[in-house]
């Protein structure tokens, strides 16, 4: 009964919720689809993280499209015992990179105040949700031998009758629980990825690798000017300095020349001089004196 509503249920419903959710995504909510990063918050931990984490799960994710796209191909491949030994260890060492570098990730979000600040329930519930993922895919690589091979036999079949609407546990039914963990929390994985950072992942930044580079200088306050502009200059590129273009030549055309009136000169004739005439001091009465004084 768990095997059915498991493996045979919760397939559709993830995949139509999936498929509706990111389709108003993309079309109402386009300029939402980020990863959010933050890396301007803090750098450091964040390359030694994502790396090997980005580096790891894509050989992963790889191998497990061959496998499912081409099953018989690989098990003819997997008849050779040096091939399927060097396969099942290159799977194996690209797994435990992915898992050095979620683990990195996971420190990083809990260690740093920053980035602590800026995580959401959603990011802690993904993060938690890979990290089970990879911890179960690493675990049966090395407790379940020859995992490429019982995959493509086993696994492959059954995932292809889920996309053929008609879905048969029955060949997964005998594994051991961590490979159906292992496909659980690949729907768990494929249902919140419409609602967390992981959409990103739809959305792969291919027209990066067509445009022109882009030239980025980063200036430093503890800088000369002219230090600063030696540093941002790349050493191979010679400095040349061009003269502005000239202006485009125009007729130079001469102003007419107008003829400037002299003014009559007069002489300079001395003003008459007028005596001044000094006025004698008149004393006033002394009743008049009287009267001007005031006595209060």
């Amino acid at each position: 009964m768990l095997d059915t509503i498991l493996f045979s249920v919760l397939p559709y419903a993830v995949i139509v919720t999936t498929i509706v959710a990111v389709t108003f995504r993309l079309r109402k909510r386009r300029f939402g689809v980020s990863s959010l990063s933050s890396q301007f918050l803090e750098s450091g931990e964040l390359f030694f993280g994502s790396v090997p984490w980005h580096y790891g799960i894509l050989v992963v994710l790889t191998g497990h499209l061959i496998g499912f796209l081409v099953p018989r191909e690989l098990l003819l491949f997997n008849s050779a015992p040096v091939r399927l030994y060097i396969l099942e260890v290159t799977g194996l060492a690209f797994g435990l990179l992915s898992l050095v570098g979620i683990v990195s990730l996971i420190w990083r979000r809990a260690s740093s105040p920053r980035i602590r600040a800026v995580t959401s329930r959603m990011d802690v519930l993904l993060l938690a949700l890979l990290a089970l993922q990879v911890v179960f895919g690493v675990s049966t690589a090395i407790f379940n031998r020859w995992g490429s091979s019982w995959y493509a036999s086993s696994a492959v079949p059954y995932l292809w009758s889920v996309l053929a609407l008609r879905p048969d546990p029955a060949t997964i039914a005998p594994m051991p629980w961590t490979i159906k963990a292992h496909i659980v929390g690949f729907y768990l994985l494929l249902a919140i990825l419409p609602f967390s950072r992981l959409i990103h992942a739809l959305v792969p930044p291919l027209r990066y690798l067509t445009r022109p580079y882009e030239l980025v200088i980063w200036y430093r306050r503890d800088l000369r000017p002219a230090d600063r502009h030696a540093r941002s200059r790349p050493a191979h590129t010679p400095r040349v300095r061009t003269a502005p273009p000239a202006p485009p030549s125009m007729p130079i055309v001469p102003e007419p020349k107008t003829p400037i009136a002299h003014e009559p000169t007069t002489p300079n004739v001395p003003e008459p001089t007028t005596p001044i005439a000094h006025e004698t001091a008149q004393t006033a009465p002394a009743e008049e004196l009287a009267t001007l004084t005031p006595h209060e």
